[in-house]
């Protein structure tokens, strides 16, 4: 009655009811090829392939950025080195004597402030050349810091799952004891 009312024969809803659900299964086969590439490669539920892996350069929000990572030297940077260049450097004591001298550099800077202001922008500076070289010194050691964080990671793994492998035999030994305990009382029985 109320499809009449519209103009609309009962013979018709039923064709109606067809076209939508035609309409609908097209639309999830268009979805289905287009999304997971099922016309492409057979499989209607398969994945599309990711994208090869980036090399070189590429831009993000503006910003060029490198797939390279290595170190810039300080030269590259437009920084004057304060340690010895060579690829045989002892962190440990060009650290430490960078260290004093940052120091030595503070102190001095202190007493120029009080008795020369005017002086201060060139040990700014100085300091500023030394905080540079510390921090391209420390960036240096993060290969090797990686390195042995990824060593000690895998030793403490080993370590659990030796621990894992003992508790695992301990509890076997366990059950063998109870079951050959039951196992005599039944037989004693």
């Amino acid at each position: 009655m109320l499809l009449e009312s519209i103009g609309i024969a009962e013979g018709e809803t039923e064709q109606l009811e067809q076209r939508r659900r035609n309409s609908t299964t097209q639309l999830f086969d268009t979805l289905n090829r287009v999304w997971l590439g099922g016309a492409s490669n057979g499989n209607s539920y398969s994945a599309p392939e990711p994208p090869p892996p980036i090399e070189g350069t590429y831009v993000c929000f503006g910003s060029n950025y490198t797939t390279d990572d290595v170190l810039p030297t300080l030269e590259e940077q437009g920084v004057r080195q304060l340690y010895p260049k060579g690829p045989n450097i002892d962190f440990k004591k060009e650290l430490r004597s960078l260290n004093r001298e940052l120091q030595l550099h503070i102190l001095e800077l202190a007493d120029v402030l009080v008795e020369r202001p005017s002086q201060y922008a060139r040990r700014v500076e100085e300091i500023s050349l030394i905080f540079k070289n510390l921090h391209h010194l420390l960036n240096s050691l993060r290969p090797h810091q990686a390195r042995a964080t990824l060593i000690h990671i895998l030793e403490l793994q080993i370590q659990r799952r030796k621990q894992a492998v003992e508790d695992i035999k301990r509890r076997r030994e366990e059950a063998r004891k109870l079951l050959k305990e039951s196992i005599a009382t039944l037989d004693g029985n």
